[in-house]
């Protein structure tokens, strides 16, 4: 994993990492639906950020999308974010539904990660 440019919070979440099938492909998904900008780090492993917290995708394994932690986005916008999952080639998995304190989607990556976008809209 890269160097961190400010130390971390400490006993924080502050990185994301991901096995992918191919870097470029995961790079086009993330960075066409949510803008993620990347830093490559030679042909197996690049880092992504959101602009508030960085992640690495990498090649060294192979994918593993089922079980583990679901990793949760935040958009102002949940119509717009569904809308740019789907122009970038993810699936929906779970439609809009409602719950206390917002609203929310399940969908998956071109890897087949579940991910979630909510909203308190």
């Amino acid at each position: 994993m890269p160097a961190q440019a400010e130390k971390p919070e400490n006993c924080r979440i502050n990185y994301v990492e991901l096995n992918v099938s191919d870097i470029a492909k995961a790079k086009a998904f993330y960075g066409k639906a949510f803008g993620w900008t990347f830093t490559d780090y030679g042909p197996q492993y690049t880092e992504f950020s959101d602009g508030a917290m960085k992640g690495g995708f990498t090649t060294q394994a192979a994918p593993s999308p089922a079980g583990g932690p679901l990793v949760v986005l935040y958009a102002d916008k949940l119509e717009a974010a569904r809308d740019s999952v789907l122009a970038a080639g993810g699936r929906i998995k779970l439609e809009i539904f409602s719950f206390p304190g917002g609203r929310r989607f399940h969908f998956l990556d071109t890897d087949g990660y579940e991910l979630a976008v909510w909203s308190q809209e």
